[in-house]
């Protein structure tokens, strides 16, 4: 494996109710270099609270524990909040589902990318408009001048990610989790959003952690997948070889994929089942 950025050791998210807590992580473990590696399996598998735990970012009455989460060598458990502002952002980014509805409504795009900046360092005002050009151009976005002025609601859906994905890698973090950030995207769009992602990642050398539920897009941009289901991770495997995986839960997600030279009468349905 490439340096180690991410350890991960029986890391367990719970929340409470009216019977007792009730546990959506369930004590998985994994390590992360500078690599791309992708989190797959149903809606409830635990898969995006994996990604926040690893920000701390479960709220009260939700709590999280873990043997070990250990970033770069920082001990993320045993930061302070003040010590996670410092991270967040700065050496770990998050792309959140539907990303574009968490810019700021009342705030331009050029001043939301500038923000994830200067919370994390000081720059000039002439320079700090340079570097938020420059990262609009880095993700594709022509005339980044004017759009640099423009409001999120001129912008469209494709472009509201590429803004997110700017906003996310100016700061230049070590690691990217991107929490399936082109899900409300049409498939043309979301093949542009992820090769550009995968251009930035291998470009800046950094580590990724790509949170889907679709398998074939997880197998094309990453290196290696675990599989999640309840909580807890039932597969790990390199990503060209998901088509060989054999739990059994694995084989029935894969069976459950429709395909365009589809000749069975009807898709499986999965055993949920299975442990």
């Amino acid at each position: 494996m490439s340096e180690l950025l991410l350890e991960v050791e029986n890391l367990r998210v719970s929340f409470p109710t009216p019977r007792g807590p009730v546990e959506v992580v369930k004590g998985i473990g994994f390590s992360l270099g500078r690599e791309r590696l992708g989190i797959v399996g149903e809606s409830g598998s635990g898969k995006s609270m994996t990604g926040r735990a690893i920000l701390r970012l479960i709220r009260s009455p939700g709590r999280q524990t873990a043997d070990r989460l250990n970033f770069d060598g920082i001990d993320l458990e045993r930061q302070s909040e003040t010590g996670m502002r410092a991270i967040r952002g700065a050496r770990i980014s998050m792309i959140m589902q539907d990303p574009k509805f968490s810019l700021n409504p009342v705030m331009t795009i050029g001043e939301q990318i500038a923000e994830a900046v200067q919370a994390h360092g000081r720059m000039s005002r002439r320079a700090l408009r340079q570097r938020v050009k420059e990262m609009l151009e880095a993700v594709r976005i022509d005339d980044a001048e004017r759009v640099a002025r423009l409001f999120p609601h001129e912008v469209s859906g494709g472009m509201g990610q590429r803004i997110m994905i700017a906003m996310m890698l100016i700061p230049e973090p070590d690691l990217l989790i991107a929490d399936e950030p082109t899900s409300a995207l049409d498939v043309s769009v979301q093949a542009q959003v992820l090769d550009l992602i995968d251009d930035l990642i291998r470009h800046r050398g950094m580590g990724l952690l790509l949170i889907s539920h679709d398998l074939d897009l997880v197998a094309r941009y990453c290196d290696r997948i675990l599989v999640m289901k309840d909580g807890r991770v039932v597969e790990s495997c390199v990503a060209g070889e998901l088509r060989n995986a054999s739990h059994p839960y694995t084989r029935g997600l894969l069976a459950a994929v429709p395909r365009l030279d589809e000749d069975r009468d009807e898709l499986p349905v999965l055993d949920r089942s299975i442990a």
